[in-house]
């Protein structure tokens, strides 16, 4: 019987389907001796996030030429240099800017840029070329990568209940986590603990059925993992009462209780600011801004900001020029935000966007957003970026 038949048929697949989504478990990290290792935590701000309103050319009149409406006012800016600052509903960040766990990467993108939300969203959750479409993701490829060269394969928690294409990789994908305590619970069902101990010394096909109590085995045993790893830390700091701000308690508790992944993945929804931008976009950045004040803090009290890298990026800027509803529409280039206690060079990386020489009203990319992973591939999780991007990238030097 095939896999797809015996789904169909069997009563099993109402009772698996009631489990949080998950695919590659935990189970070869519990052994691990691995010590030392680097996190990195990737936030994804969806709906493409309006970066000169974020971080704010101010210092150019042509940001407020463009802007006549929705431009923020300089007295409002919190200004980081003479030239760009951050947008006021930020301002839990100014701190962390200023001890250094911050850094601002400008007009980061990728040639011939795609302004669907979804093909870009593509492109930079699997390293593409704007023309090539692949079915793995740059982390999964990562976790793949590992697989052959490392005794202990690492793996990658993304803290909701679906995975991002970011994750898949051929042979290892992360997990979707979004409460490790319902998952264990969700496990532990008579039906489903039956299944499992019925089949877990069998000898399991992954081409037939096998596939299916494999992972079920897998996923019985790392739910048992995360949960009594992640248990053993009591979280004391405080943190916003927000989803997104609870996302990231969960990835600091994961990280303070010493629970051995690399990658930890998060998202943001709602910037997709077509019209009254400024009330939107401003409420989502202080949910945001909040939120990573509060974990870079709890990190850096636990000790463990040194260890940890975080990224943000969204799949596309937005246009220079605000359009007729007060909003802003889809467009290119855009900046990426930077934290964690080892930032080689903090503070504004790189000079402001060009507003004066576009491509056709949109910003034109100076730094291809492969740079940035390669840097994070080569230099913070210790694999050559051309085993994961398909080509050798130079990368940069924050870290």
């Amino acid at each position: 019987m095939i896999r797809r038949d015996f789904l169909k048929n069997s009563a099993l697949a109402s009772g698996a389907f009631l489990i949080p989504s998950f695919l590659k478990p935990f189970e070869a990290m519990a052994n691990s001796e691995l010590t030392g290792y680097k996190n990195l935590v990737i936030i994804q701000l969806s709906g493409g996030n309006d970066g000169l309103n974020t971080i704010i050319p101010y210092g150019n009149d042509i940001y407020y030429q463009k802007r006549a409406t929705i431009a923020i006012k300089q007295p409002e800016i919190i200004k980081l240099n003479d030239m760009q600052g951050l947008n006021p509903n930020l301002s839990a960040l100014k701190e962390i800017y200023d001890q250094g766990w911050m850094g601002v990467i400008n007009s980061v993108g990728y040639p011939n840029p795609d302004r669907s939300h979804f093909r870009s969203m593509d492109i930079w959750q699997t390293g593409s070329d704007a023309n090539q479409f692949l079915t793995t993701g740059w982390i999964g490829r990562y976790l793949d990568s590992n697989c052959t060269v490392n005794k202990d394969p690492y793996t990658a928690i993304e803290v909701d209940d679906t995975l991002s294409l970011a994750m898949k990789g051929t042979k290892m994908k992360g997990i979707a986590v979004q409460n490790p305590g319902k998952l264990y619970q969700s496990t532990r069902e008579p039906f489903f603990k039956e299944l499992v101990h019925e089949h877990d010394n069998a000898n399991l096909n992954e081409d037939n059925l096998g596939y299916l109590y494999k992972t079920m085995i897998e996923t019985y045993s790392s739910a048992n993992y995360i949960q009594q790893t992640s248990k053993t830390y009591n979280t004391t700091a405080v943190y916003p009462n927000t989803p997104f701000a609870g996302q990231l308690k969960s990835v600091a508790k994961f990280i303070n209780s010493g629970l051995k992944t690399r990658v930890y993945y998060v998202s943001l929804s709602g910037f997709d600011t077509h019209t009254t931008q400024q009330n939107q976009q401003g409420r989502q950045l202080k949910i945001y801004g909040d939120a990573v004040a509060a974990f870079v803090k709890d990190l850096k009290q636990a000790n463990k900001l040194d260890d940890t890298l975080v990224m943000t990026f969204s799949e596309f800027g937005r246009r220079v020029e605000q359009n007729a509803s007060n909003g802003t529409d889809h467009g290119t280039a855009n900046n990426v935000m930077l934290f964690g206690g080892k930032l080689k060079k903090s503070g504004i990386y790189n000079n402001a966007p060009n507003l004066s020489t576009l491509d056709n009203g949109d910003l034109k990319y100076e730094i291809d957003f492969r740079d940035v992973y390669a840097t994070l591939l080569d230099k913070w999780l210790n694999v050559n970026n051309s085993l994961v991007l398909n080509k050798n990238f130079a990368g940069l030097d924050f870290v």
